[in-house]
């Protein structure tokens, strides 16, 4: 029976990617028509878009039932539109997907498949990434190494948002409540048994990425500081070793000057040594900032995000 079908969520957050809707459409459609043993939701966050992101999405909700659109209040950011997103899917099952179809629409099958096996999470993981530029591929994979060496959260390599998770894995990501959101290490956390298909990256469709690499920096910065406290305490050992250094330095002086029978100039020692150790406390301090200022924010307890629409037709179960 129709009703018997379990239902599907693909959560797609959207930001100035007019261009690429039409394209969207065709990929993820063609897709979920060849998929008759389950039932699809497509539900489309637009962040605050500028263009005609927003108007072209709503075309589709008439087009096709299966199509949904929650319209927020502003731009918050892919993270918080994601949760947006994630809050509002009903499915069995929730695949986070990104607009600009570098994540290939054609490897749906293949999470859905393990998913029928038994895995609670099914990891989509970028096996070729060539079509990233040389740049992004090495920062990705710094970044990957340098926040699993520091957080107790391992990111497993190469996975992005694009994944299947059951519906007991949404469930447990929705109690938390933190409004710094960092997604990818919010999915680690919650754990479950995953597994993972491999696949080769798309270059983008149509547009332009929205990441900086100011905002790539601050993406990752985000992610570290969410998930470990190592760099609060390694100002303890850098600390220590400055005081050890400082006072065998203190004692060669002292022992050079006895020896000698000299008194010695050191004002430029002293002048190196004072911009040495402030900048060290100053970059101390900036890091020290960087938790205060995330415990200030979640201690405001304002919300992740705002809808000021969710678009849709009225629910039908022969979709």
């Amino acid at each position: 029976m129709e009703m018997e079908r379990k239902l599907i969520s693909i959560v797609v957050p959207f930001y100035n990617e007019g261009e690429g809707v039409d394209a969207f459409y065709r990929a993820v459609s063609t897709v979920l028509d060849r998929i008759d043993a389950f039932r699809f939701e497509v539900v489309c966050i637009d962040d605050g878009s500028r263009d005609d992101t927003l108007q072209r999405l709503i075309s589709l909700i008439y087009h096709d039932s299966r199509f949904q659109v929650i319209e927020l209040s502003r731009n918050f950011g892919k993270e918080s539109a994601l949760t947006a997103g994630i809050d509002a899917s009903e499915g069995d099952a929730v695949i986070p997907f990104d607009a600009d179809l570098q994540d290939p629409a054609d490897l749906i099958p293949a999470l859905i498949e393990e998913w029928q096996k038994g895995a609670d999470v099914v990891l989509a993981r970028r096996s070729d990434r060539s079509s990233d530029s040389y740049l992004k591929r090495k920062t990705a994979r710094m970044f990957y190494r340098f926040h699993n060496r520091l957080a107790e959260v391992k990111l497993p390599e190469n996975v992005g948002d694009f994944r299947l998770m059951d519906r007991a894995v949404v469930e447990s990501l929705k109690k938390l409540s933190e409004k710094q959101r960092f997604m990818k290490g919010l999915f680690a956390w919650v754990g479950f048994k995953t597994t993972t298909v491999d696949y080769t990256r798309n270059p983008r469709v149509s547009g332009r990425t929205k990441f900086s690499g100011w905002k790539l920096w601050n993406f990752a910065l985000e992610g570290i500081t969410s998930f470990s406290t190592f760099p609060l305490r390694m100002w303890t050992y850098i600390g220590g070793l400055g005081a050890i250094m400082t006072l065998c330095y203190a004692l060669f002086l002292i022992l050079k000057t006895v020896i000698s029978d000299a008194v010695l100039s050191e004002n430029i020692f002293l002048t190196i040594a004072v911009l040495f150790f402030g900048s060290l406390q100053l970059i101390g301090i900036g890091i020290l900032g960087e938790y205060m200022g995330r415990t200030y924010m979640e201690t405001k307890q304002r919300p992740t995000y705002l809808i000021r629409r969710h678009h849709r037709v009225k629910k039908n179960n022969d979709v």
